[in-house]
């Protein structure tokens, strides 16, 4: 999908990209598929924030993703490729045989018309749903499982796809977007092929208004804050950061420090991402 280019009649639309969206079929939702999506701005339900810079935005509903992929032996039809507000991917929305309509990720190539098909005997075809253990070594992935029958965790976003490296035992290796490595049980499921609209990461919003629209609010840096309100703040002029290292505004390490601490996953992960990925 190319992306295109504004002409630059104002300041903020110098240098702006957008979608073309040359592969959107259908521009209205499905009306069973949609529920509504009621804004928090960033709070917990005691009323705090605890994720700053949110809120605002334009008015969304949530598409019902298909992740679980559970009608097993039941072909469907690609009926249209729609956009989803919600996620970087693009939505494809199924029409069963048995009159069941559902959304999925769309993945790279799959068009209006083809037939996809979820389950152990599934052709290892873009679409397609099937588990590890039945996807031959070398085949790239998206939409994984990480616990059996509870949905597509990983790999979702667009763009994405995982490699799947080798089998051994009850585990399979897969080599994520990251390029971490990471142990998968085999009964888990995976849909073939890449998650589409591949320019996403291409897209250059231009000016801060499409910020706002996508309900993100600015972001004040640290040193143009005084020293009671960030600790990088305060001082004649600029300043750096300074030793014992970058602090969030309550004191803590960030920027850089690691913060992952599951060590029940830990044992799956043959080997950490690497440096030169995203």
């Amino acid at each position: 999908m190319p992306v295109k280019k504004y002409k630059p009649v104002t300041p903020g639309t110098r240098g702006m990209t957008g979608y073309t969206f040359e592969e959107i079929t259908k521009t209205t939702p499905e009306r069973a598929l949609l529920m509504p999506l009621r804004k928090q701005g960033g709070r917990n339900a005691q009323g705090r924030v605890t994720v700053r810079h949110r809120g605002g935005g334009a008015r969304r509903y949530i598409r019902v993703v298909d992740f679980k992929r559970e009608k097993h032996g039941i072909p469907a039809k690609v009926a249209a490729i729609e956009y989803d507000p919600n996620r970087t991917a693009r939505l494809a929305l199924l029409f069963y045989v048995d009159g069941e309509k559902r959304y999925i990720i769309a993945p790279l190539d799959v068009k209006v018309g083809d037939t996809i098909v979820s389950g152990p005997n599934a052709e290892i075809r873009p679409g397609n749903c099937l588990p590890i253990a039945n996807i031959p070594v070398g085949t790239l992935i998206h939409n994984i499982e990480i616990r059996a029958g509870k949905g597509a965790q990983m790999v979702r976003s667009a763009g994405g796809a995982a490699q799947l490296l080798a089998k051994e035992g009850d585990f399979a290796q897969i080599r994520m977007p990251s390029g971490e490595v990471r142990l998968i049980h085999q009964v888990c499921y995976a849909t073939i092929g890449q998650v589409g609209n591949l320019d996403h990461s291409n897209i250059k919003l231009g000016k801060a208004g499409r910020k706002r629209h996508k309900g993100i609010r600015p972001t004040v840096r640290g040193t143009a804050m005084s020293p009671r309100d960030h600790p990088h703040g305060g001082g004649e002029g600029r300043q750096p950061i300074g030793l014992p290292g970058p602090k969030s505004p309550w004191g803590k390490p960030t920027l850089g420090k690691k913060t992952r601490r599951n060590k029940k996953t830990d044992q799956y992960i043959v080997r950490r991402r690497s440096k030169n990925s995203r």
